[in-house]
């Protein structure tokens, strides 16, 4: 590391406890500190990396949605498993990439020389310089930012964007929908929806990725732009039923294997701790929901919300200078919470 970056530190050993519930793996720090309760495990990796691809086949392979050829610096906000990351530096190698997440999570000996993954609690004050990226990209974070910080989280992606720079946002709001409306209350699904809505409040707020674009544009954000698109939970066609749309019929076939593990995982901790439900409990109702989701004849899926905004202001050049001095190396080791840990 840079001597005169004040903005990284090596990591502390604290992000890398782990405590076990349900027989999954979390990170005591986050838990302790009610900023994410799903599990770091391998197995929630292996999940993340699945996700990504069915992220893949819902946007066309397209990684980045607004109008950016050639980008300079882009930020990752939650990077997780590190693949929209790594694959981003991969298809723009001229291009700075930076993940943030509060776990340092594996990854891979290979990963892109121009990637850069840092530990950091983005409920904190953004500590990179103003007019500095090119793109931020912020993916599955309403589990991670807390419900009072958002209009803060949105007004620090906006300052250290550069005038012209964008913000994309992608979320799934975790309330199951049936296509045809046959997904009632009192079906598992249902059941399992209003219970991770409410075993994550008041910490978090999960209708946060219906309020994207107004957040946004509250923040400041100009040329705002909202998708809703579908996500099916499984594959919908059934040998009587040929109306479904290919093309969903794909990604929910696709998806399936991701909600599986999904149900369970993002279940494990807030049900028993925040409901007070037993593992066999939380169990059975994951199994029984897994069981509506893959039935075709329910048509179940959850509703995503992309949305993009630009900084205002015309693209003017980067700053000059090393911007090492604003980041970390690769070569250090985890450490501090006020402060960006640069991840070896």
């Amino acid at each position: 590391m840079n001597e005169d970056d004040s903005q990284t530190v090596p990591v502390d050993n604290i992000y890398r406890e782990l405590v076990v519930h349900g027989n999954r793996e979390f990170q005591r720090y986050a838990l302790e500190n009610g900023i994410y309760f799903a599990p770091v495990d391998d197995d929630e990796i292996d999940r993340l990396q699945y996700m990504h691809g069915v992220f893949n086949m819902m946007f066309d392979n397209r990684l980045i949605f607004p109008p950016i050829p050639r980008p300079r610096r882009i930020l990752d906000c939650g990077s997780g498993s590190g693949a929209w990351a790594m694959e981003v530096a991969e298809q723009y190698p001229e291009c700075e990439v930076i993940g943030i997440d509060i776990y340092p999570y594996p990854l891979p000996e290979d990963f892109p020389p121009n990637l850069d993954i840092q530990v950091d609690d983005l409920n904190s004050p953004s500590t990179f310089p103003s007019n500095y990226f090119d793109l931020v990209h912020s993916r599955m974070m309403a589990g991670g930012i807390h419900a009072h910080r958002w209009m803060n989280y949105l007004g620090d992606i906006l300052r250290i964007l550069r005038p012209g720079g964008w913000c994309q946002m992608v979320e799934i709001y975790f309330n199951a929908q049936s296509d045809n409306g046959t997904l009632t209350s009192n079906h598992a699904l249902q059941v399992w929806s209003q219970s991770y809505m409410q075993s994550i409040q008041p910490a978090k707020d999960p209708r946060a990725p219906l309020r994207l674009q107004n957040w946004m544009i509250q923040a400041g954000f100009v040329e705002v732009e909202s998708r809703l698109l579908t996500l099916p939970l499984s594959g919908w066609s059934t040998v009587s039923d040929e109306s479904s749309d290919p093309r969903d019929n794909a990604i929910g076939a696709a998806n399936r294997a991701n909600v599986h593990r999904m149900l369970s995982s993002l279940a494990v901790f807030p049900f028993s701790h925040a409901l007070g439900m037993t593992n066999a409990d939380i169990q059975l109702l994951v199994a029984q929901a897994r069981a509506e989701a893959d039935n075709p004849a329910f048509k179940a899926y959850f509703p995503v919300y992309v949305c993009i905004g630009r900084k205002p202001g015309s693209g003017r050049q980067h700053r000059t200078g090393d911007s090492r001095s604003h980041h970390s190396s690769k070569s250090g080791r985890h450490g501090e919470s006020s402060k960006r840990a640069r991840h070896a």
